[in-house]
């Protein structure tokens, strides 16, 4: 490892109440026992950072911290500035780094985001979802839209960046519907808004729902209308796609996030949570139970790993590389019958093109899958 430093993911897999389309490692099981209860589990991340300071060795500073779920609000204040504490006094924090935790808002107060604040946050990314009440029920969403405008303007009191996560694509959910939402996440006047379309992973109770046809499968041209919208309308108001799924102010993309798409170094702690290094992948137990018993026996809790070959590394660095604004250099060896094909279907910039780039049109965005395969 060198002292370019590394981001930190910290994996809080406690929810309130698990969302209808959420199939990440989430539990409302709040109490499994011995460090994997909202009482105790900032413990267990506590012995995971030891444990991977021994291996690591010589790290360099953390460049960004980011605590996600799970609802990571579920732990109390105290609990996670202890965590970031012991990162800070483990690794090091890199002058001016992105601290980052996502939240719910109906789990966060003034108070609470001033503790946080007090020990070193300085972003806060909330769960807004939508703006309709009628959609939030669908998507088992616990909070009303006023409590995400008061947490916003707490955080904003405060002194924190703030970022909102909208969905789009919900059953039910009209063209107006997600105008309506799109206004309202522009009001709140956040530096960072993230709009994703809703997908139905089995196993999810949407999932279950699509089985017995209870619902139906997100309709992709109304997903592309609705991408289109949300382009229009954070563009008009002065944000700027630097993700596929993400728009920002200038000078406020999310650093951490970032790092994921330029296939920096991470290491993910806590139930579930994925690391890279390297070209090194390994990722941990996913119960919380499992894992808090694993590092009680002084053993990291990882499950498996793989080594990626120099093609997957390659492959890897196109399908994340491309989502960017920036984009990728053309990869070597790609035709250029290929890029033609591209720029003639609308799908890449052709100036940049011609300049030796990969950058995605708008159109291209919608099908930026269909360019990697192009470039694979």
């Amino acid at each position: 490892m060198d002292d370019a430093g590394f981001a930190a993911y910290v994996h809080i897999p406690f929810c309130a109440v698990r969302c209808g389309y959420c199939d990440f490692n989430t539990y409302t099981n709040t109490n499994f026992g011995v460090g994997a209860s909202t009482s105790d589990f900032h413990e267990s991340l506590a012995t995971e950072i030891d444990l991977s300071s021994r291996r690591l060795g010589t790290s360099g500073p953390l460049t960004s911290v980011f605590f996600g779920g799970g609802t990571p609000t579920m732990l109390d204040s105290a609990q996670l500035v202890a965590v970031l504490g012991k990162l800070r006094d483990t690794f090091g924090i890199a002058p001016g780094a992105e601290i980052t935790t996502e939240a719910n808002p109906e789990t966060v107060s003034e108070e609470s985001l001033g503790e946080l604040v007090a020990g070193g946050f300085t972003r806060m990314s909330f769960g807004m979802q939508s703006a309709v009440p009628q959609v939030l029920h669908t998507l088992d969403r616990q909070h009303t839209p006023g409590q995400v405008t008061r947490a916003v303007k707490w955080a904003r009191k405060l002194g924190l960046d703030v970022s909102v996560d909208l969905i789009y694509g919900a059953p039910g959910e009209s063209l107006a519907d997600w105008r309506t939402s799109l206004a309202a996440a522009i009001e709140l006047g956040p530096d960072h808004i993230s709009a994703y379309g809703l997908t139905i992973e089995p196993g999810t109770k949407m999932g279950a729902q699509l089985r017995r046809g209870e619902i139906a499968e997100p309709d992709p041209d109304e997903l592309a209308d609705k991408y289109l919208m949300a382009e229009e309308l954070l563009s008009d108001s002065g944000y700027q796609w630097y993700e596929v799924s993400n728009w920002c102010r200038p000078g406020h993309p999310s650093r951490h996030n970032l790092a994921y798409w330029q296939n920096k170094n991470w290491w993910g702690y806590g139930p579930g949570a994925h690391s890279h290094f390297n070209g090194t992948r390994w990722w941990n137990l996913k119960h919380p139970l499992s894992y808090a018993a694993r590092l009680a026996s002084g053993d990291l809790p990882v499950a498996d790993y793989e080594e990626l070959t120099d093609e997957e590394r390659r492959e890897e660095e196109i399908m994340l590389g491309v989502r960017l604004r920036e984009g990728i250099s053309i990869p070597a060896g790609t035709a250029p019958s290929t890029v033609g094909e591209l720029i003639a279907d609308q799908l890449i910039d052709a100036q940049a093109a011609f300049s030796g780039r990969i950058q995605l049109t708008v159109k291209g965005r919608l099908l930026a899958d269909t360019v990697i395969r192009h470039l694979w």
